[in-house]
């Protein structure tokens, strides 16, 4: 599956756990190490570990394997690294603070309305 295809199945499981406030950026020629960053938030731990399984299941779903999952217990910041495609699970509060996005300010963002249509 090659990283466009898998940045959409992920788009579609966050927002399938109600994740807020969804952001891709567009890493390529900018990272060595992904393709896309989605950078997401849910308002508890419960919702932060929902979505973050879900995210889980649907890049295993594909065939792919996931190659670290980190923060799941704390909730507060859920890092999944499926290669191409790394995904950030934040919790609210914790997104304004390291804010991911402004910290790669140059990395374009990728519009993701089509994936989020009903």
């Amino acid at each position: 599956m090659d990283s466009k295809a898998l940045l959409k199945t992920i788009v579609k499981a966050a927002d399938d756990k109600k994740a807020e406030d969804i952001v891709v950026l567009n890493m390529q020629g900018i990272s060595l190490i992904t393709d896309y960053f989605l950078i997401c938030q849910g308002t508890s731990e419960k919702q932060v570990q929902a979505i973050a399984r879900e995210v889980k299941s649907a890049a295993e779903k594909t065939g792919l394997d996931i190659k670290k999952i980190e923060g799941f217990e704390e909730a507060r910041w859920v890092l999944i690294d499926m290669g191409d495609v790394i995904a950030h699970v934040f919790h609210k509060d914790e997104r304004n603070y390291y804010n991911l996005e402004r910290l790669w300010g140059d990395a374009p963002i990728e519009n993701i309305q089509k994936e989020l249509a009903p």
